[in-house]
């Protein structure tokens, strides 16, 4: 355990240097957000100001390498599975399930959000930004999610479960942990976004213990946060600071039926073609 704390460190270090970073060349080129803007906010552009949150986020993947392989004493792709590597080929066919699933799953909420409350519902109006725009706020952040996500599960789907089962010789308790802490993480919105967080950061929990590593949790996790960015960059919804804390009790619904769902058929899956579940 003696490597959390100086690892925490080093993420939080990290993430307020780029931020400050961002700050600074925001201050440099004029582009600081308005006095009534969000306090938040870096950039007046949601673009820059949500790629400077994406990035900050990525730092969690040099910390926890660096912390596993010099104070932990181990090799660093340990935490990605159990082979001591990420396994591209089992990542890319979790990615082929992932994320038509997701694109389902984002569909029936947008429609029975839409349906159930066309007024009030989370669902904004259309503001779409034009194809330049969208185009480049696309590529942008479909080059940094899958960074932010990576991050999020090596910090909260690898390092804390190894390091408390390390402890107790169990990864139940960590999971439990770090699922509460990775909910928490998102910060306190409806009851119903962070019932949605637990509910799925414990099955990805579960799912990365039976597949030996964290490869279909990062897929799953990629498909959701690329499809939700390009929906909100389509409908001008950048600068919409709402996180997945603030989902609505459609979403919990959905989740408690989709989440069980990837994770039978990614288990099984696994199962079949032999991934391995334990460290040669």
């Amino acid at each position: 355990m003696g490597e959390l704390f100086p690892v925490l460190v080093v993420i939080a270090v990290g993430v307020m240097g780029v931020s400050l970073a961002g700050a600074a060349v925001a201050a440099v080129l004029d582009a600081e957000p308005a006095s009534e803007h969000s306090d938040d906010q870096i950039f007046a552009d949601p673009l820059a100001d949500l790629s400077v949150q994406l990035a900050a986020l990525a730092v969690g993947i040099p910390a926890v390498l660096w912390g596993v392989r010099y104070l932990g004493n181990r090799p660093s792709g340990t935490v990605s599975s159990v082979t001591g590597r990420l396994r591209w080929g089992w990542l890319c066919r979790c990615a082929a399930v992932a994320f038509p699933l997701m694109a389902l799953q984002i569909g029936l909420l947008v429609a029975w959000t839409w349906v159930a409350e066309p007024a009030a519902s989370g669902v904004p109006e259309v503001a779409f930004p034009g194809w330049p725009a969208l185009i480049l706020s696309l590529a942008v952040l479909w080059a940094l999610v899958p960074f932010q996500v990576a991050a999020e599960e090596y910090v909260f789907r690898g390092w804390l479960v190894q390091l408390i089962g390390r402890t107790v010789r169990s990864p139940w308790p960590g999971i439990v942990v770090a699922s509460l802490l990775f909910a928490l993480a998102h910060g306190l919105g409806e009851p119903s976004g962070f019932a949605l967080l637990l509910y799925s950061a414990m099955w990805w929990g579960w799912l990365v213990n039976r597949t030996g590593g964290l490869e279909a949790v990062i897929a799953l996790h990629v498909a959701n946060n690329a499809l939700a960015v390009a929906l909100a960059a389509a409908l001008g919804e950048l600068a919409n600071n709402e996180t997945a804390a603030d989902a609505p009790w459609q979403a919990l619904a959905l989740e408690v039926i989709f989440a069980p769902l990837y994770c039978l058929v990614m288990a099984r899956f696994a199962k079949r073609r032999a991934v391995a579940r334990q460290t040669p």
